[in-house]
């Protein structure tokens, strides 16, 4: 995985996004931003940035991903990667359903991800040094690059979906505990029940996270 840094973007997302429509980068690519001033967030929100924390999109072929890995199960199958990497070097990080990093019980990250034609292009924000009000920061110290190589060396050995629904699965009873927001509406996870493809079941009905 070819990595692009820079000291500033407004937007890691939005630049990998108008270089491939441009054919000026191609996947696989990555590109990184000490300082991000304005980044995307779920539902078309503002993630607020820091100066020091971490900020990078990806775009990976449809045919270098597992067989078995859906679209709609992608934020959760490369937040989860991460978070591996994250728990070798001893954070007690977590994910909340479907693409929150969670400490304890604040939020201090997020992924997005979508197709760009046979393109999937995937965003991540994490706080690692620092965090606004409301929010917290990770738990240990971590080298970007070296947390950026373990992370795309990890996807290069596609492990596949079924391995890390197994373990998301397992760590899903801590989502429980929080809300979700579906169609602009807070809804309890309490009594959610977790699919196979990562979706949910709430009061009979079959939810998707489309971020």
């Amino acid at each position: 995985m070819q990595i692009l840094w820079f000291d500033s973007l407004p937007s890691t997302q939005t630049y990998l996004k108008e270089k491939l429509k441009n054919s000026e980068l191609k996947a696989p690519i990555a590109v990184v931003a000490d300082l991000q001033t304005d980044g995307i967030g779920s539902r078309g929100n503002l993630w607020m940035g820091l100066e020091g924390n971490l900020f990078f999109s990806f775009a990976i072929s449809r045919h270098n991903l597992p067989n078995d890995l859906l679209l709609e199960s992608a934020s959760i199958y490369f937040a989860y990667i991460l978070k591996e990497v994250l728990e070798e070097e001893n954070s007690t990080l977590w994910i909340k359903w479907p693409n929150d990093f969670y400490l304890r019980k604040s939020k201090i990250g997020g992924v997005i991800t979508f197709m760009r034609e046979n393109d999937l292009i995937c965003g991540m924000g994490l706080n690692l040094l620092a965090s606004p009000d409301g929010f917290d920061h990770l738990d240990i110290k971590i080298d970007k690059k070296e947390l950026l190589d373990k992370f795309f060396k990890k996807i290069e050995n596609k492990p596949s979906w079924k391995q890390i629904f197994s373990k998301f699965k397992v760590e899903f009873v801590k989502s429980k505990q929080h809300d979700t927001t579906v169609a602009n509406k807070k809804i309890s996870l309490d009594e959610a029940e977790l699919n196979s493809d990562g979706s949910l079941s709430i009061n009979g009905e079959r939810i998707y996270s489309l971020r």
